[in-house]
């Protein structure tokens, strides 16, 4: 079976408006239009700067060379832990595939939290490391911090002079990581594309080097995304694996089914990390968004609501949930079936859910490739760290419940809302007043600042 192998089951009244969305994009060239980079297909705004992973695939089997020299020079420098710090887009390709591949000695770091950086690194033999330092902007904070500080630590050890020798840098040409890099005789520095979007990025630099070192097979790798891309490329979107699966969830997401719910075969569980960050960060704006839910225990199929779309992903021959999905099936909820030939098909899997993403995005009406809250937040965040700098102090912020070590916070508007609403002054009073706002079709979620482990 081809790596790009998809079907799925929709009710009569999404198959009906997906069949009216194909006779769409037919008339209108639109598949074509987006590898010319026509940004009319989206919102007419910057699209167009931003459409550079298409060509990532063949533009990084054009440098298969220099990865395999890479793997060399790795294992010819006797390293014996890797350790790659980055945030989002930088890190979440490597992710999946050291979890996928089973890569014990390749770590990641893309959390601030101090109990997470002392794990981290209490797991390396500092002076057998190799750090890959990925930052696309090369001004993004946290890996920043992650390299300056291991960089002083390993200096302490081997020198500050001879530090370098165990650092790569994968940034933008220009960026102020590469100015570091510089600076500080890194052992390598890769490029990213400017044209690529870090959550966009899988297939460039900032995947690929993660898995030269982690001695992944790239060119099979790569081929597999190359395959998937000229797939891509034809016109007709009943036959286009990556654009018939964004219009189904395009489709979906006007219907109301806006609940991506992600099930994978064991051998390829993380894949729903990377999902996660694309698909959220890239249609979640202006008001819209898929909602990615990944890693959710199987539910009754009764509790389900309306609002669902099921992907499950499985290697070939594998069966997961296979029942329960029929069942789902037979209640009318779209379900999407994805068959990997083996674990290497994540190379297909990465430029698909890309394309697809883009094409959701334009069914959508959304820019996908645009990010104004991770802007936005950055901007707030260096304010913060620059009056740090400038008075040594944070920020005050007053919480509007303190009880037992417990610090709640909300803007002053919904934290009167919650008091007024509270059945009693009580962080459970407080707490069951917040749930009691989740409507039909919202979302509850819990954001952890806590160090990973296996049972979180």
């Amino acid at each position: 079976m081809k790596p790009y192998s998809i079907t799925y089951s929709l009710s009569e009244v999404i198959e009906a408006d997906l069949q009216k969305e194909f006779a769409n994009w037919r008339a209108g060239n639109a598949i074509d239009r987006i590898w010319q980079k026509d940004a009319s297909l989206w919102t007419g705004a910057d699209e167009a700067e931003w459409l550079g992973w298409l060509d990532t695939a063949e533009l990084q089997l054009a440098d298969a060379a220099k990865y395999h020299q890479l793997r060399q020079d790795v294992e010819n420098a006797g390293f014996r832990d890797i350790c790659l710090m980055g945030m989002g887009g930088s890190s979440l390709c490597p992710e999946v595939l050291a979890a996928t591949f089973g890569i014990d000695n390749f770590h990641i770091l893309d959390s601030t939290v101090p109990a997470q950086v002392k794990a981290v690194e209490s797991r390396l033999d500092l002076e057998k490391t190799l750090f890959i330092v990925a930052s696309k902007s090369g001004s993004t904070l946290e890996p920043n911090c992650f390299k300056q500080y291991f960089f002083e630590r390993v200096s302490s050890l081997v020198g500050r002079e001879n530090a370098g020798k165990q650092f790569i840098a994968i940034t933008d040409p220009g960026s102020k990581m590469e100015q570091a890099a510089k600076k500080d005789g890194f052992r390598q520095i890769f490029y990213g594309e400017p044209t690529v979007g870090g959550r966009f990025s899988a297939l460039s630099p900032f995947g690929v080097v993660a898995a030269a070192v982690m001695g992944i097979d790239t060119e099979r790798f790569l081929n597999n995304a190359a395959e998937m891309a000229k797939q891509c490329r034809n016109p007709d979107p009943t036959q286009n694996p990556g654009a018939l699966l964004g219009l189904i969830l395009g489709v979906c997401h006007r219907l109301g089914r806006d609940k991506l719910t992600i099930f994978t075969s064991p051998e390829i569980y993380d894949l729903g990390a990377w999902l996660e960050q694309l698909i959220a960060e890239s249609t979640g704006k202006n008001g819209v968004a898929i909602i990615p839910v990944d890693r959710e225990p199987l539910l009754a199929e009764a509790d389900y609501g309306s609002d669902r779309v099921f992907v499950n992903f499985r290697l070939a021959g594998a069966v997961y949930a296979g029942p329960h999905f029929e069942t789902l099936r037979a209640l009318g909820h779209p379900v999407i079936d994805i068959e990997l030939d083996n674990i290497y098909g994540l190379g297909a899997e990465f430029f698909r859910w890309e394309f697809a993403t883009a094409v959701a995005g334009s069914v959508m009406g959304i820019n996908p490739f645009n990010q104004p809250d991770v802007e936005s937040a950055k901007i707030e965040a260096r304010k913060i760290t620059d009056r740090f700098e400038s008075t040594g102090k944070l920020p005050d912020e007053t919480p509007f419940f303190e009880s037992d070590g417990v610090k709640l916070f909300a803007s002053a508007g919904y934290a009167a809302k919650l008091n007024a609403a509270s059945a009693e002054s009580s962080l459970a009073g407080c707490l069951a007043a917040h749930i009691a706002n989740i409507g039909k079709g919202d979302y509850f979620a819990i954001l952890a600042f806590v160090e990973m482990n296996s049972e979180n």
